[in-house]
């Protein structure tokens, strides 16, 4: 099944991005009404239900003719990635700059396991956010347990 999700993201991937969105992960499992191939995506700005409807027509047929699972049946989806998916990636991390994060930890960093804040910059050691009093943190990422965008109610 891996080898089925990399050959489908590298053949969709020059078609996505010509319509002005990016792939997030692609996922092949079995759910209750059988194989299920989702292309999750994203844009600056969020996704609209017209730009999933855009890439699944652009990448429906080309993915018949590729056909990744050998003639096997399967459903495809494209969605959006979700406001609450878990940031987990360097692309991820990327497409986050700029946002506010909420950031749980596996243990205490100071007195705190769970940090809000903007993200400011990373690399593959570290993050580095910024807290509403404008204190800046810097956290290990191997510390991180779950990173994903603040919600506000």
């Amino acid at each position: 099944m891996a080898n089925t999700k990399k050959q489908v993201e590298e053949f969709i991937t020059p078609i996505v991005e010509g319509l002005g969105l990016e792939i997030v992960e692609v996922a092949f499992e079995k759910k209750f009404d059988g194989m299920n191939l989702t292309v999750f995506i994203d844009k600056k700005g969020g996704v609209t239900i017209e730009d999933c409807e855009k890439v699944h027509r652009a990448i429906d047929e080309p993915l018949d003719e590729l056909d990744p699972t050998n003639g096997a049946s399967y459903t495809l989806n494209v969605s959006s990635p979700g406001l609450d998916r878990e940031i987990k990636t360097d692309k991820d991390f990327k497409r986050n700059e700029g946002e506010v994060l909420e950031v749980n930890l596996f243990k205490k960093l100071g007195a705190c396991k769970k940090f809000v804040g903007e993200l400011l910059s990373f690399d593959q050691d570290k993050i580095i956010i910024k807290d509403k009093k404008g204190k800046e943190i810097e956290i290990e990422r191997a510390l991180i347990s779950k990173a994903t965008k603040y919600i506000e109610f």
